[in-house]
């Protein structure tokens, strides 16, 4: 199945825009793949604004959420992994939804194996049913 937190994103957004809130992203700026202004990284997170007139060209589908916005005045065009999004929630009340962090930093590059791995042994025997009542 695919992860529900784009979705969940996508909804929040919606409803906070419609309960005329700012929507923000807390994201954890050092997580693979995200693209964020590093000078206003602070403890390894950046709170991002993206209400309609903050940013330009926002796009959120199942993977990323992409668009451009001015940082100190500059433009900077913002690349954030679903993944790397740590909550949602309207500035003015604080009301959204966290995510669990996700543990993408531990898990192994799936191109570069472990040389000490060895493939799993399969079962020995012949196969075999239960019924279950």
């Amino acid at each position: 199945m695919t992860p529900v937190q784009p979705y969940l994103l996508r909804a929040y957004y919606e409803w906070l825009l419609d309960n005329d809130m700012t929507p923000q992203l807390l994201v954890a700026a050092t997580a693979p793949g995200v693209k964020v202004p590093t000078q206003f990284v602070q403890e390894g997170k950046i709170v991002l604004n993206i209400s309609p007139s903050a940013v330009q060209n926002l796009a959120m589908d199942n993977a990323q959420i992409t668009f451009q916005a001015r940082f100190g005045g500059k433009p900077f065009a913002v690349y954030v992994p679903c993944a790397a999004v740590e909550a949602i929630y309207g500035r003015e009340n604080g009301q959204g939804m966290a995510f669990p962090p996700e543990v993408v930093d531990d898990l192994p590059d799936p191109e570069e194996p472990d040389p000490g791995d060895k493939p799993p042994e399969p079962p020995k025997g012949k196969p075999s049913l239960k019924i279950v009542k």
